[in-house]
């Protein structure tokens, strides 16, 4: 009776995190068929694109691949909190599994803690670019 809970929690799992995933893509991707849609309609009809639109669309399709300075320390900072964060759930973990079973609490702990060193990692290594890129842009 009681079997089919599991199936029912993994099932739910994968589909929030599909749906986390997939939502953003689809959700820009329709915005971006809108907006060209509409800059598409109006050249149709023979309406001129302001100067500031398409500096705007240049400068957002710049701003996405050239990584800035501000965009590393921002990344540097999420990441390395993201990282101290599975540390201290790991502990957490610990803490209260220490209760139950010494073992599993140094396994549990320990893995949910290491996991936390991907992303912690990560985030040092956009703080070195942070530090090492230079203040002043160069063009």
């Amino acid at each position: 009776m009681g079997d089919w809970i599991p199936i029912v929690g993994t099932v739910f799992f994968w589909s929030f995190l599909a749906a986390v995933i997939l939502v953003p893509v689809y959700l820009r991707h329709r915005d971006r068929n809108q907006m060209q849609e509409t800059l598409r309609t109006a050249l149709e009809k023979g309406q001129t694109l302001p100067t500031e639109l398409v500096t705007a669309l240049q400068n957002s399709v710049t701003a996405r691949t050239m990584p800035t300075r501000e965009g590393d320390l921002r990344r540097a900072v999420v990441l390395i909190a993201v990282g101290l964060g599975f540390c201290a759930l790991g502990y957490g973990l610990w803490y209260g599994l220490m209760t139950v079973d010494d073992t599993a609490a140094y396994i549990t702990g320990g893995c949910t803690a290491g996991a936390g060193a991907i992303p912690g990692l990560i985030g040092v290594a956009y703080l070195i670019l942070w530090a090492t890129k230079s203040k002043t842009p160069t063009t």
